[in-house]
Parts: structure tokens; sequence; C-alpha cells
């Protein structure tokens, strides 16, 4: 018998049917190396690359040990939260919570997932039926703990996964607040595909004599996803993606960006190319990103244009590609995003394209990698397309470089008012009038007298249409 299989680690009946129906049959790394330590109580601090099975590696042991309090009790109080799960995102708090359903299927343990969102009414109903574990998101975990929804003070176990961003400086203050809610003796398991110098210090305050636990090195991605890096300007960036598309052949494939509005303007420019695209960002409501996902992940989208939202834990089987549209602003975050494909030992291809201006965020992502990283060329099948084209920026600009003064010339013409006809008379130069007669109203007057200053001007006679009486 394998000391990689799970028969070795003599699971309860009921979990090991389950285990057995979602047919696992060997242990990843992180499980072979965790679920021995978390079965004997210990606190953990388990660093893997994504993909590799670490939600099974803090589930099962936690529902083995649960099983002491399983009962067919309908009264709330005999279900209180044993267990509870934190995550950073709604998708992944969904995605683990399915996960603990299966595994828990066949035992008497209750669990229920709580994320934003989404309406509070019916995740309230849930939690006071009473449950045994637990899956949350910070934010909305504190608005039923302030509604008094969720009662943390029987929690036995505590789950950071994703714990780097669990533990980053935004999410903090949260976090604090809702282990102050908890009892002081508890077990903390942490588990993330990267852990900084710095967030290991930190967690280290929320831990009692961890375990540490690396299957491979810290902030390495996997060997099964091949890599490549693309010297390619921000306005050929959208045709680089589909010529690499229809070159590999590619099926369906993650497109990750920086921003939610390059986000939602990138899906609208590649759905209007003819690729069947869909858009997750934070901007979307939870039905609108639970529906991307599923569509996704039913093969009716081809390519998923997302942020970074996405980037953690989702675990969708047969992504063969990963595009990074923009190099991400946190090098840790380049993991994440090509963690999604190449998932428990399959291969994978990774892209990211580069432009002039990444020059900064390259180097971070070589430090972080511990490697030099080469810039390759791409060279285009198809000429730039001439005409104007939508750049995805409100506005028109010209591509083909040899008509664009012409469009300017055409552009001011077409302001300018339509001219009259001229008259030549108007273009001759100014000539003086000669011989001009002298009028009669200044023929008839008189010499100024001597007696008249020489200083004095005299008044000088005009036209008048009346006739004096003197």
């Amino acid at each position: 018998m394998s000391e990689s299989a799970f028969s070795h680690l003599s699971l309860a009946e009921p979990l090991a049917r389950a285990v057995a129906e979602m047919g696992y049959e060997s242990m990843t790394p992180i499980q072979a190396q965790a679920i021995p330590v978390v079965l004997q109580g210990r606190d953990v601090m388990g660093a893997a690359q994504t993909g590799t099975g670490k939600t099974a590696a803090f589930s099962l042991p936690l529902l083995q040990r649960l099983l002491k309090h399983e009962n067919a009790s309908t009264s709330p109080a005999r279900h209180p939260v044993r267990a509870l799960v934190l995550l950073p995102t709604r998708e992944l708090a969904d995605q683990v919570a399915q996960q603990v359903k299966l595994y828990a299927k066949f035992t008497n343990l209750r669990s229920a997932v709580v994320f934003g969102g989404m309406d509070m009414k019916p995740q309230t109903a849930e939690l006071k039926r009473g449950v045994e574990v637990l899956v949350a998101t910070p934010g909305r975990l504190l608005d039923h703990i302030e509604a008094k929804n969720a009662v943390l003070n029987q929690v036995e176990y505590v789950v950071l996964d994703e714990a780097d961003r669990m533990l980053d400086i935004g999410f903090l203050p949260d976090l604090q607040r809702i282990l102050s809610y908890l009892p002081k003796q508890r077990t903390t398991l942490l588990f993330s595909a990267t852990f900084s110098p710095e967030i290991k210090r930190l967690a280290s305050s929320y831990l009692q004599d961890p375990v540490t636990i690396e299957v491979s090195r810290p902030n390495t991605t996997a060997s099964t996803v091949e890599q490549h890096f693309y010297n390619v300007v921000d306005d050929d960036k959208r045709r680089a993606v589909k010529q690499i598309v229809r070159q590999r052949g590619i099926t369906q494939a993650f497109v990750f960006v920086n921003s939610k509005l390059g986000c939602a303007r990138l899906a609208r420019s590649l759905e209007r190319e003819g690729l069947k695209t869909t858009a997750l960002h934070g901007d979307k409501s939870q039905d609108e990103r639970l529906k991307a996902l599923d569509a996704f992940k039913k093969g009716e989208v081809d390519l998923l244009v997302a942020t970074d939202v996405a980037a953690r834990g989702l675990d969708i089987k047969d992504v063969p590609a990963v595009f990074n549209f923009d190099v991400p602003f946190n090098a840790e975050d380049y993991i994440h995003r090509i963690g999604r494909t190449g998932r428990a030992g399959a291969s994978g291809l990774a892209v990211t394209l580069v432009s002039p201006s990444d020059t900064r965020l390259m180097a971070d992502l070589e430090k972080l990698l511990k490697r030099k990283i080469e810039i390759e060329p791409l060279e285009f099948d198809d000429e730039r397309p001439r005409g104007r084209i939508n750049d995805g920026r409100r506005a028109w600009r010209e591509q083909d470089e040899d008509r664009a003064p012409r469009f300017e010339e055409r552009r001011r013409e077409s302001r300018s008012p339509a001219s009259a006809p001229r008259d030549p008379f108007f273009e001759q130069p100014y000539e003086p009038p000669q011989g001009e007669e002298v009028p009669a109203w200044e023929a008839n007057v008189k010499p100024a007298g001597a007696r008249i200053s020489a200083n004095i001007k005299p008044k000088r006679k005009v036209a008048a249409l009346f006739k004096s009486t003197q």
C-alpha cells in the first residue's frame, strides 16, 4: 500500500466513501504532509502552489476531528459553529463550500457559506438552523456577527485560505475583529501559494508553535506550465491575443487585466471581433459573477476576461491557457494568475504581454522568481488593420500612419464652411483717387483774416440739409 494513498490515512468510513466517490486515490504532496499534522491538532502554515489540493488538505482532517460532535438532532443548539474557514473572495468561498459539502456528504455535519453581494436573509435562515462548518468572507461574516446571526464562542478550528491576501493590510482590521470573537484555545491553519517573510512574521502572532510545510520552494510556478513573455506595444495586445489563440488552437483561456474598467472594455472589444467572451470583475453583482463563471465552466464562453479577483484559488478543470494582458502590479499575483492552468499535473500555457512601460514590474517579477526573464518578439501574421478602429479608449484613431496627415486635412476641410465665388475687384491693391474735386462748401471758404491767431483753427463747414434763416 502506497503511503500517499488516501486509504493510508485511516479516515472515518463516511469520509473515505466520499473521497472514493470523488475519484481521489493518491494524495498530493501538500495533502500527504498537512493532513497527518492537522489530525494531531497542531497549528500549520502550509505553502503550496495553487491547484495542488489545499482545500482537501484542511477539509478532510477538520471533518475527521469534528465527527465526535456529529448528531442527528434538529435543534440548532446541538449544531454550533465548530470550524471557521475564511477566504478573500466570494468565488473562492463558494467553491470551497461546495467541496466541503461533498466531503461531508455521508455525515450529519452541516456546513454553510456566507459572502457579500447576496441577500442576507437566506444566509441568516441557514445560520439559525445551526452549522458546524462555516465558510465565509470577512466582510459578510462581520455583518452576521453584528446582527447576532453567528455565534463563534465554540469555534475549535480556524482556517485562513490564501493567507497572504487575508493578512494583507486591507483585510487585517476585519481579521483582527473576527479573531477577537473566537476562543483563545483553538487550532489555526494558514494555507497559501505564497508566503513572504513579512507575512510569516505577521502570521506568527496568530499561531501557536506552528508546523511549517513547504512542498516546493516559496514563490515558484508550476513546472507543467509553459511560460512565454512577448514584447508587444499596448495598441497591439488585443491582436496578439487573437493571433495566439488562433495559432495554438486554444479553446478556453483566462485573460487577466489590472483594472475593472479595462476588463469591461477588453471583453466588449474581443466580443466584437468574434470571440465568445465574458467579464469577471468587482463591479459586477454576485449573481452576474456566478453566471459568468458557470458559463465558462460549461464551455459556453471561450475567453474569461478577469481582474485579480478571479486569480485566487478558482479551480476550473482543463483550462489550457492564461493570458496576462497586463503585467500584474503585485509580482506575487503572477503566480496565482498562471496557477489557473496546469492544475493537478496537467500541462498549460501562460502568455504575458509586456509593453515598454512595464520595465519596473518585470524587474519585481524577476526578483520574485529569482531568474532572468527572456522577453521574446512577436511577429504578426496579418498587417495592422487599416482605417479607423476603436482602441477601447472611447476615441477613434488612425491606424495607417501614411494616411493620418490626409485624414487630418480632410477633417479640417470638412469643418470649414463652403466658400462663395470671389470678386476680383476686392483682390486689387488700394489706389488713391486721381483729380478729386473739392466740395462746394469748402471751395467758398474765405481765408482767415490777419486778426485771427494762427493757433486758432477755423471752423470747418459741413454740408447741411437745412438753410440758415439769417
